[in-house]
């Protein structure tokens, strides 16, 4: 192996995956994955059926939603077990889980991302507490996506007398991984990836495991010509290089590059474009009056995305520092599929050690969405009738975040509202109430929020909920609003209403500077 040239291509490098082997794919939406090397596996597997029955391990959701990264895999009887943190960008992959076609477990992503780690040490397992009293929890369902899914690889411990969750560890037989820059000797570097993730972790768990690591990357440079403190993986856990077209190498499936993206470039806040008022930057600007200087914050993805776009416009921006779950610290994150990149971001670190930070309770404040919320103030994000995104960051996050912001309409599927004269009108209302008696799956645990005495609040664009014992209190409602037609009768149970009920700020419905500063 030491003399062997190690650039090969990509039809040449899928074929030491073998049957039955456990493969780690490598990627965070559209950044860093290798898609090239996803798409020779799809096209070798439709040739000649083989491999067959591949174990899927994966740390965040890689895909477009539709046919890109993850979405290579979804070929029955290509994958016979998944093991991963977000389905929602592969949508394929997950309805396969659901239909019973694959074994699938769903966990929290930080909690992987350190399994990686644990796996390369050859520890015993990821001790946590991350996923207590969530559908990770063996005691509800153990992260088991369906009915094919039986093995336990998490189970319940205590230690000094503390309830733990352990994840299990098992060999990895194959990482398909990506960077920027190879070197003749396997040395890899990452100048132009918006992330560098845990693919150190994953190279070393597959090398430690005894199996083959595979980097795809743009460009290929002599050994000796990349400076050392910028190779992120060192050539001697490198078994193959293989050099991907620039259309299987975009930076992310938003974007071809963007040296801003990298860290190469840094652009003015002047050119953030401020949000058309709506009920989306209703609840953004209702968010953002959470922000307190000096605050550390993360942020999720879809509504969640408007807060930082309005504590542009108010001028609070660097009152808080964003930080993304995959690496970035400062700066304005990136939504969209390039979501996992940042502008103008200060540094970046791995994302185990993010969510090292994060399940140590570093994070001040998070804004993350909802789907379904109920009367003990449990979150579903997770899965909802016929859809399966799976949990993400969100349960790390959440669980240990000392301010926690969801945010989110409060009826779906056909809600239309509009601003006018300062007031919320509704349209046409959601045909589905978002809370409702009991979620199908708990995401957050309202129960164990509330023991912990953390603060968290529930904002749409006509009400704010906070959590107390024994479930959820309306504390605003927006102005143009009617209380028991279009809260209390959109809802599926009777939340705690406050003796100081209040209007959610009228300056928040008009135009220009709400003057949240």
């Amino acid at each position: 192996m030491k003399n062997q040239n190690k650039i090969i291509t990509a039809r040449e490098a899928v074929q030491f995956i073998k049957t039955g082997d456990t493969v780690v794919s490598e990627g965070f939406v559209g950044n860093n994955f290798p898609e090239h090397l996803a798409i020779a596996l799809e096209e070798r597997f439709l040739e000649t059926g083989s491999p067959k029955d591949l174990t899927l391990v994966y740390v965040a959701g890689q895909g477009d939603g539709g046919e890109k990264g993850m979405n290579h895999f979804a070929r029955e009887g290509l994958v016979k077990r998944l093991i991963g943190g977000h389905t929602g960008l592969a949508p394929k992959l997950g309805k396969m889980a659901l239909e019973n076609k694959i074994e699938a477990y769903n966990f929290p992503q930080g909690s992987i991302s350190h399994l990686i780690r644990d796996i390369a040490a050859k520890r015993p397992g990821s001790f946590t507490k991350v996923g207590l009293k969530t559908f990770v929890d063996p005691r509800i369902e153990g992260g088991k996506v369906n009915s094919i899914t039986t093995e336990d690889l998490v189970e319940l411990t205590v230690i000094d007398g503390e309830e733990y969750l352990r994840y299990k560890p098992f060999p990895i037989d194959v990482a398909i991984i990506r960077g920027t820059t190879a070197d003749t000797k396997g040395n890899i570097s990452y100048e132009k990836e918006c992330l560098v993730l845990e693919n150190l972790s994953a190279a070393m768990a597959v090398k430690n495991s005894g199996g083959i690591v595979i980097v795809q990357v743009e460009r290929v440079a002599e050994f000796g010509s990349l400076p050392a403190r910028k190779v992120v993986i060192p050539g001697i856990l490198v078994d193959y290089v293989v050099v991907a077209p620039k259309e299987h190498h975009m930076q992310t499936f938003g974007e071809q590059y963007s040296p801003v993206y990298a860290g190469r470039l840094r652009v003015p806040e002047s050119q953030m474009e401020p949000l058309e008022l709506s009920a989306t930057k209703v609840v953004g600007r209702r968010a953002a009056q959470e922000i307190e200087k000096g605050m550390i914050g993360n942020l999720g993805i879809g509504i969640p995305e408007s807060v930082p776009r309005v504590a542009s416009e108010e001028g609070i921006l660097d009152y808080l520092t964003f930080t993304v779950e995959p690496g970035p610290i400062g700066g304005m994150p990136v939504g969209g599929l390039s979501f996992g990149a940042t502008v103008n971001m200060e540094c970046l670190i791995e994302e185990p050690q993010m969510f090292d930070f994060y399940d140590g309770g570093g994070l001040d404040i998070t804004f993350l969405g909802m789907a379904q919320v109920d009367e003990k103030g449990n979150n579903n994000v997770s899965r909802f009738g016929k859809k399966f995104p799976g949990c993400g960051g969100f349960i790390n996050i959440s669980q240990n975040s000392k301010k926690v912001v969801f945010m989110g309409s409060f009826t779906t599927n056909g809600l239309k509202t509009r601003i006018e004269n300062g007031q919320l009108v509704i349209e046409q209302e959601g045909k589905i109430k978002k809370f409702i008696r009991q979620v199908e799956q708990v995401t957050f645990s309202g129960e164990l929020g509330a023991q912990k005495g953390q603060d968290v609040l529930y904002l749409t664009e006509r009400a704010v909920f906070r959590l107390v014992p024994g479930g959820i209190e309306l504390i605003e409602i927006a102005p143009g609003v009617d209380l028991e037609k279009d809260i209390l009768g959109q809802m599926e149970f009777k939340p705690l209403i406050s003796e100081h009920l209040t209007r959610i700020k009228a300056e928040y419905f008009q135009p220009g500077i709400a003057g949240i500063k």
